[in-house]
């Protein structure tokens, strides 16, 4: 029996530890989707023309944000990477 609650305990555990993982920055969550849809959604000549644009305030703060946290950083570029690499891709932005 005591075997059995450990083992449920632990497992309760494991998937508190999950959930706080993935909420532990909810707003870096709400940021990368929206880059996410924004190049899903994008015509590669719309994503050309905004390559070409200054960025803008909330951009760069994001950017020294990101520079500041490394497993934020880490978090970011794992939930984004794979689309945008592959719009990127897709549009001739990269080899």
């Amino acid at each position: 029996m005591k075997m059995r609650a450990l083992a449920l305990a632990s497992v309760t555990l494991s998937l508190g530890a999950g959930v706080a993982l993935a909420q532990q920055y909810p707003m870096m969550d709400t940021v990368a989707a929206k880059v996410v849809s924004r190049y899903e959604s994008a015509t590669c000549e719309q994503l050309w023309q905004a390559r070409a644009m200054p960025r803008t305030d909330d951009a760069q703060f994001l950017v020294s944000v990101l520079r500041q946290n490394a497993d934020m950083r880490r978090q970011f570029f794992a939930k984004v990477s794979g689309p945008v690499m592959e719009k990127m891709f897709a549009c001739g932005m990269i080899p």
